[in-house]
């Protein structure tokens, strides 16, 4: 049976002080994309990833052209080393733009100051305090919507990334977001935990960063993918450029439908999933969306060696 294969990159959260340190010593490519990144924000990039400090990494401005930059890195490596391109590309929220790179929508120098500006105005947005998330284990999508509609009294708290079943991320002012913790907790949730984010993405508190950010977004180059791209807001592949562009907007206030987005890739018969990226987040969330399905990462010497060996036979 043949392979079909989608890569997916990951968002925020997949960061760490070290990342590709190991797979950077074999090959060039990946500091060398780091030194890309570098030359255009002004600052070194690889030095913050590998040696922090942690919490100006976790910094959104810093932590999206970091990801950005190790999954493009990644994506270049495996470029170099087989001419095997997947049928389909998807990216969980910021991880969009490592798709787009990918898929030649979108210029590697052009997209690193497109997150850039998306994590500044992201943080514009909403003052560090004012706004949460919280991770939320063990209730349904529809417990969740039904607590943050109880939670909200007057301000904003929604479910904003449905990421695997029993799985969903909340998002909004801080004081809302830890009402609905204490109410999923008493409805039974088996977790309820705040995360550790400056920004609460995806909610309706973004759209004034939506609003600032269009004009960038809009007149960055672009051209059609030439890999079919799924994109969060529809969790179905958007072919034409203006689409593409609206969804993306839109995907600063809307959620990340995820688990959505993993079963219209098997339904269009993916049969492996590779996780192009620092980190197995996303591997972690797919086997679980898609229990049929093969998944793979690139983050190491060793787990990059084996996902070729397979892919190429």
């Amino acid at each position: 049976m043949s392979i079909i294969t989608a890569f997916v990159f990951p968002g925020q959260g997949s960061q760490s002080v070290g990342m590709l340190a190991e797979i950077a010593k074999q090959y060039r490519v990946i500091e060398a994309t780091f030194k890309e990144a570098s030359d255009i924000l002004g600052y070194d990039l690889w030095k913050l990833a590998q040696e922090g400090p942690k919490e100006q990494l976790d910094q959104t401005d810093k932590t999206q052209p970091a990801i950005l930059s190790a999954s493009v890195a990644l994506w270049r490596l495996w470029r170099q080393q087989t001419d095997i391109l997947p049928s389909y590309v998807a990216g969980h929220s910021l991880g969009e733009y490592s798709a787009l790179v990918a898929a030649e929508s979108l210029t590697f120098v052009e997209a690193v100051k497109l997150v850039e500006l998306r994590g500044q105005l992201m943080q514009k947005a909403v003052p560090v305090g004012q706004g949460a998330m919280a991770a939320i284990l063990g209730l349904t999508d529809e417990d969740v919507k039904s607590v943050c509609n109880e939670a909200a009294q007057g301000q904003v708290v929604s479910a904003v990334n449905f990421n695997a079943p029993g799985q969903v991320v909340i998002a909004g002012n801080t004081e809302a977001v830890h009402r609905a913790i204490d109410l999923c907790k008493a409805k039974g949730a088996k977790r309820a935990l705040p995360l550790p984010v400056s920004v609460p993405s995806h909610c309706e508190l973004m759209r004034p960063a939506a609003e600032e950010f269009a004009t960038a977004l809009t007149t960055a180059s672009w051209k059609n993918p030439n890999i079919a791209i799924v994109q969060n807001v529809t969790a179905d592949v958007s072919r034409d450029l203006q689409t593409l562009k609206e969804n993306l907007l839109a995907q600063l206030y809307k959620p990340v439908r995820w688990v959505e987005s993993m079963q219209i890739l098997a339904k269009l018969g993916v049969t492996a999933l590779v996780e192009c990226g620092p980190g197995k987040v996303l591997c972690g969330l797919n086997k679980r969306c898609i229990k049929e399905v093969e998944t793979f990462t690139l983050d190491s010497s060793e787990s990059f060696n084996n996902t070729l060996n397979v892919l190429q036979k």
